[in-house]
């Protein structure tokens, strides 16, 4: 199969076969209800973007008459939980796991195991590394959400007739790939030549004042935006890997008397970074769907069960595309976007 690791399965058809028909008996016994058993676990159950993932693993398991049971590693990081949490359902009977890999690496013996057992595993939000480790991936594509604000940002500054000065505000120096295709989706939107779309920093290009890292929070926002400002006092635009990164990059800039004249660019759509959006602190965001990718991972658990059948990726994709809409209350000409009303009425957070 190109695009999901069926073959494995049909290396043990006559089994993978009886698994497919008796686990929904088996996660009878296990959770007392009459429907399958579907686990989902989350990289950390606090951030709000995975609670409105686990909202939308809910509300598609009831639609569909299964049962849901909920894991989390304890802290953003944390593998040996999300392992524990893989035995766990398999010795449960789960006829489907979704998961957002806390190492996208460490995690892979375990989900083999649950593969060879006749467990769709789906990834969530983060690939697995490798990638088909898993049955299917529903994600955002970072790649299309980065060039969005980067299209948006350069259309901003040619209405302006202003050339752009970058800050890059990346996630750490690991170069991940949600970190990677962000950056190079939004650097491609603006204009410029990516060199090598799977590096980071690797550009030569006069608009770009410089990377640093924030680790996706607020406070690394804050630090990384005052570093680049020493060396570029004069930048006018800033690319944030998340919104809260974003805040504390507008909490240095407020802080340098800049805030007014640096416009901010940024992904994720939760609805503190929306606000931002409407109250001028963000130019525009990229929002994507968590409760979406949950809910279609459910779906396709269920559908997996019904046929024995997984879901095609999206045309070009190696995943399930779960959407991405850019939001800006300064719609730009030919770039189709949504308003901060829109936004606030579909974020999640």
């Amino acid at each position: 199969m190109t695009n999901t690791p069926w073959t494995r399965r049909a290396l043990a058809a006559t089994t993978g076969l009886g698994l497919v028909v008796s686990l929904a008996a088996c996660s009878e016994d296990a959770t007392g209800d009459d429907g399958a058993l579907v686990g989902l676990i989350t990289k950390t159950e606090t951030n709000p973007f995975f609670v409105k993932m686990k909202e939308g693993a809910q509300e598609s398991a009831d639609e569909h008459g299964v049962t849901l049971q909920t894991f989390a590693g304890d802290y953003d990081g944390d593998n040996e939980s999300q392992v524990q949490a893989v035995e766990n359902l398999m010795a449960a009977g789960a006829e489907g796991i979704l998961i957002t890999p806390n190492d996208s690496e460490a995690i892979v013996p375990v989900l083999d195991q649950a593969v060879a057992a006749g467990i769709m595993v789906i990834a969530l939000d983060t690939p697995t590394e490798p990638a088909d480790a898993v049955d299917a991936t529903f994600a955002t594509d970072n790649f299309l959400a980065g060039e969005l604000i980067g299209q948006w940002a350069e259309a901003h500054f040619e209405a302006l007739d202003v050339e752009p000065r970058v800050a890059m505000l990346d996630l750490n120096p690991n170069q991940i790939a949600v970190d990677v295709d962000r950056d190079q989706g939004f650097l491609q939107g603006l204009g410029v030549d990516i060199a090598d779309p799977e590096t980071i920093g690797d550009e030569d290009d006069p608009r770009i004042v410089g990377h640093d890292v924030t680790d996706g929070a607020e406070e690394g926002g804050r630090t990384a935006m005052e570093n680049l400002l020493q060396r570029d006092p004069d930048l006018n635009l800033v690319y944030t890997i998340n919104e809260p990164a974003a805040a504390g990059a507008y909490e240095a800039l407020n802080a340098a008397g800049r805030a007014d004249d640096v416009v901010i660019v940024s992904v994720d759509g939760g609805c503190p970074g929306v606000q931002n959006v409407q109250d001028g602190i963000i130019g525009a965001t990229a929002m994507q769907f968590p409760l979406e990718m949950a809910s279609m991972g459910v779906e396709a658990v269920v559908e997996y069960a019904d046929s024995g059948q997984g879901p095609d990726n999206t045309e070009g994709l190696d995943f399930v595309n779960t959407g991405v809409e850019l939001v800006t209350d300064g719609a730009v000409d030919g770039l189709e976007s949504r308003d901060s009303a829109w936004g606030l009425e579909n974020c999640w957070g």
